[in-house]
């Protein structure tokens, strides 16, 4: 069982780690295009995981929800800092680094999927012998990427929710009408308490479920 617990462990952390790095890289470097510099010069636009783990989002959330047997895996990495007053766009620059973080984690779950549709290919076809080495590390790559689709697809739902300070709450306050947009800033305090309530009421389930399956679908997973 502790052996079982630990290859999930190990199955699920570089996939986890691949999207929460690209989310917050993603912001970075969009913030970089548009003006801002303070990414890279905090050192923040790199793949290393060391400068990026958080020790909640990227640590103690994902191992408690592996421990509950939660039917999906959410977690996030430190965030990137971004100067808004650095941005030329002003607030449509803002938007843009906004939702530059889902759009990452979709991107890695479409390629996700291609690897994993291609190694499902090779096997069915011969290329990958039972018990050969080649398939010790082509099996554990086929996981990854499957966990991959699935944790991509709800690391994006979750961060385009119309709430700040979510990725989408924040591109609406980038696009909205100056009045609207203020509006929406008021209830940034709250937004985390919203997803929460979310998640513990189980209304995430209802909401989303529906369109992480057809997204799963599209993807043949």
């Amino acid at each position: 069982m502790v052996s079982g617990f630990l290859a999930s462990v190990l199955l699920y952390a570089v996939p986890l780690l691949m999207g929460v790095i690209a989310h917050e890289v993603a912001h970075g470097w969009v913030a970089e295009r548009c003006g801002d510099p303070t990414a890279r010069e905090q050192g923040r636009i790199t793949l290393n995981p060391v400068v990026h783990v958080h020790p909640v989002g990227t640590i103690a959330l994902p191992l408690l929800l592996l421990m509950a047997q939660s039917p999906f895996l959410f977690g996030w990495a430190k965030p990137v800092p971004v100067n808004t007053s650095n941005l030329r766009g002003g607030r449509r620059d803002m938007a843009r680094v906004s939702i530059s973080g889902p759009l990452a984690n979709l991107l890695l779950a479409i390629v996700s999927a291609l690897i994993y549709h291609l190694i499902l290919w090779a096997t069915r076809n011969g290329w990958f012998v039972e018990g050969a080495f080649l398939s010790f590390v082509v099996e554990p790559l086929f996981y990854m990427a499957y966990y991959s689709v699935r944790f991509n697809l709800v690391l994006m739902m979750v961060n385009l929710l119309p709430v700040p300070p979510l990725d989408g709450g924040h591109f609406l306050m980038g696009v909205l009408p100056l009045r609207l947009s203020a509006g929406l800033k008021r209830i940034e305090p709250y937004g985390i308490l919203v997803l929460l309530l979310l998640l513990a009421s189980g209304a995430w389930g209802y909401l989303f479920a529906p369109v992480f399956r057809a997204l799963l679908g599209l993807l043949g997973i």
